[in-house]
């Protein structure tokens, strides 16, 4: 025994969260995009896939074609991230071209009750529910990442905005 203790992650955690990320955002999308970001995207694809088949002197004319990232913007309206930590939340926000609007459920989570790890999507749900204006018809994105390593997400769409008045978890009479 070397005398080592506890949990070690690598630097590689970033690249294989990315990844995990990012092949659960290509299965989300089509269902939550509209229809202009999707046809983008798959432009994008053939443009790639045709691009190989060019002479080289045209690769090199035109330069690489890369897959257009669409914007999730355009069909989430409210976004609770995994608060793993600081870097965690500064990656997602650069990678997904969020504000700091879109991320303040989530820092404001990190900053009253630490690196809960994936639970921490319930505690920011909460706080845009009593401090952000939700209304009917919003969609909002939960994204976690957990154990083995994976990342789920799960998109809530708002029923009932909050009353200014009492419990909003309150049933109504």
């Amino acid at each position: 025994d070397e005398g080592n203790h506890g949990v070690r992650l690598s630097k590689q955690i970033v690249e294989v969260a990315g990844k995990c990320m990012e092949k659960n955002l290509t299965t989300l999308g089509p269902k939550v995009l509209p229809y202009t970001e999707q046809a983008k995207v798959a432009f994008s694809i053939v443009a790639k896939k045709l691009s190989k088949m060019l002479p080289s002197a045209w690769k090199e004319a035109l330069g690489s074609v890369k897959i257009y990232i669409p914007d999730f913007k355009t069909g989430i309206d409210h976004f609770c991230l995994h608060a793993g930590g600081r870097r965690v939340l500064d990656g997602i926000e650069k990678n997904l071209k969020l504000t700091p609007a879109h991320l303040k459920a989530s820092r404001q989570a990190l900053y009253h009750y630490g690196n809960t790890s994936s639970s921490s999507i319930w505690y920011e749900l909460r706080f845009m529910e009593l401090n952000q204006e939700l209304r009917r018809g919003q969609r909002i994105l939960q994204l976690a990442f957990g154990s083995g390593f994976k990342c789920n997400s799960a998109v809530w769409i708002c029923l009932r905005p909050r009353h200014t008045h009492g419990n909003p978890l309150a049933d109504e009479e």
